[in-house]
């Protein structure tokens, strides 16, 4: 996904990170300044959903305007002959049994 916030503010005419950073603490959402720069001129690695409302309300714009789908960055699907050769080199499958009974208390 690409961050597109930046684009999408100043096609609203705000043009300034501490102009948007003013008005989403006008609608409850009190961002940081670290934390708006990085919003406006990175690639954030997470985002509240409820953080994303009040900015889509802000900017009056759609999720999809602020987040845009870069299909080519996905690996391609794995086909037959890559599944079989990573299972070859692949550490055994760990997998939990269950226990019957109680433990001992620790004493």
């Amino acid at each position: 996904m690409q961050w597109n916030l930046r684009l999408a503010a100043a096609n609203r005419g705000i043009w300034q990170a501490s102009q948007l950073q003013r008005l989403l603490a006008e609608r409850g959402l009190v961002i940081s300044g670290g934390k708006m720069s990085h919003l406006w001129s990175g690639q954030p690695a997470s985002i509240k959903l409820a953080d994303l409302d009040v900015i889509c309300a802000v900017l009056g714009c759609e999720v999809g305007e602020l987040l845009l789908p870069e299909p080519d960055a996905v690996a391609a699907p794995l086909t037959d002959t890559d599944t079989d050769a990573a299972a070859v080199n692949a550490p055994p499958r760990i997998v939990p049994r269950r226990r019957d009974g109680r433990s001992i208390p620790p004493r």
